[in-house]
């Protein structure tokens, strides 16, 4: 009899012990979702920006001014500078590395030079020069931000108008260019940037001047010096 009395009282006392395991290890479990939630949350506390950037830039375009007509010994041209908006987008594909289309159109009048120098103003063009640049970002100098890069423009002269000559057409041409500039952040998302373009470019051009068809090149090769505001999405 002891002993069954015995027996039960070790039963009843580890189904409560049980009990009270249980019971502890319910709120144990509901917070471990928590605690897993908390790297979460510091990881998206702390994620990466957008790749995305824009750049909205005054920018000074200064030809270089050397040309030539064919069949015409001495002949030279030269052509006017600008000062025009310019947009640039810029996609970050690393850290390190980032791909910008720059945007942005200007005109030219274009002068003879040299032996052509009585000519005077040849004519007038509009050119859209879109050019796409690969960079390399430097990023241990914390908020100031230099990059390099290299790429390639295609022009497309529109809107062109004879002056001296009754009529006047710049081909449209692939260049090339070379870029060093830098941000300077003023925030995450808010920066000023510097920058210096140089475009190699020579289009091939035909012109009427007194009833008689020329042909010849005109090598523009500017430098766009600029400078602006960046914004980091």
């Amino acid at each position: 009899m002891m002993s069954t009395v015995r027996t039960a009282s070790t039963r009843a006392l580890a189904a409560t012990a049980t009990l009270l395991l249980l019971t502890a290890a319910a709120p144990a479990a509901d917070m471990v979702p928590l605690m897993d939630s908390a790297p979460e949350a510091a990881t998206e506390a702390f994620a990466a920006p957008s790749p995305w950037q824009v750049r909205v830039r005054g920018l000074g375009v200064i030809t270089n001014d050397s040309g030539s007509v064919n069949g015409v010994a001495g002949s030279d041209l030269s052509y006017s500078d600008s000062v025009i908006p310019e947009l640039d987008i810029t996609y970050y594909l690393t850290d390190n590395f980032a791909a910008e289309l720059i945007l942005g159109t200007t005109y030219s009048n274009i002068y003879g030079e040299g032996s052509l120098a009585a000519v005077g103003k040849v004519g007038k063009t509009w050119l859209l020069p879109p050019t796409l640049t690969l960079q390399y970002h430097f990023t241990d100098f914390g908020a100031f931000k230099p990059y390099v890069g290299a790429g390639v423009n295609y022009t497309m002269f529109y809107s062109q108008k004879g002056d001296a000559a009754s009529s006047l057409d710049v081909k449209n041409t692939f260049g090339t260019a070379l870029q060093v500039g830098a941000d300077y952040m003023i925030n995450e998302h808010w920066g000023v940037n510097f920058d210096v373009k140089k475009l190699f470019l020579k289009a091939d051009f035909d012109a009427t001047i007194g009833g008689t068809n020329y042909s010849g090149k005109a090598k523009l090769d500017p430098w766009l010096i600029g400078a602006g505001i960046t914004y980091r999405f």
